[in-house]
């Protein structure tokens, strides 16, 4: 019985981090395509990269570097083109950290939500206090909110890509 356990140890690690990235996609902290990529790596090197080899897990990696950087971006550069400052980003960014934090005593949803208001509260308080115009803090607010449920969905499409790949070539 320990031979077994011991010889699937990788494949069962790999499958936790791939089901833990696929969690990751929709909590804000979580690295989601990051982990789904190294539960690959460390399912390959259980096997030998006999199924999933290098160009797999470079192609993977990739999509992986993809989604985070369109986490990143993606919700700033919409923002950007909807007016809101530099500021605010930022703001919205150290907020919503807090808000998650504050929050995290309340499983999952506490930390999705605390991270949500607290970003949201953060852009609305910095835009309207630079600009003095709440219309304007609220245009913000809501181009915010546009930039990142459009981040949000391109990584949950690339993670899904990732573990269907993945899938593909463990057991194809």
């Amino acid at each position: 019985m320990t031979y077994v356990l011991e010889a699937n140890l990788p494949a069962i690690v790999g499958y936790f981090l791939i089901a833990l990235g696929l969690a990751g996609v929709v909590l804000p902290v979580v690295p989601g395509p990051l982990l789904i990529w190294l539960g690959t790596l460390v399912w390959a090197w259980g096997d030998g990269f006999a199924r999933v080899g290098w160009v797999d897990l470079a192609l993977l990696g990739f999509l992986a570097l993809l989604a985070w950087g369109a986490d990143l971006w993606l919700a700033m550069l919409v923002s950007r083109r909807a007016g809101v400052s530099w500021k605010a980003i930022a703001g919205a960014m150290v907020c919503g950290t807090a808000g998650g934090i504050l929050l995290v005593q309340i499983p999952i949803v506490g930390v999705i939500f605390g991270a949500l208001i607290g970003a949201m509260l953060g852009m609305l308080a910095i835009e309207w206090y630079d600009k003095r115009s709440l219309r304007v803090a609220l245009r913000a607010m809501g181009g915010y909110w546009v930039g990142s449920l459009a981040a949000s969905a391109f990584e949950i499409v690339i993670a899904f890509v990732m573990v269907w790949l993945f899938f593909w070539q463990a057991w194809s």
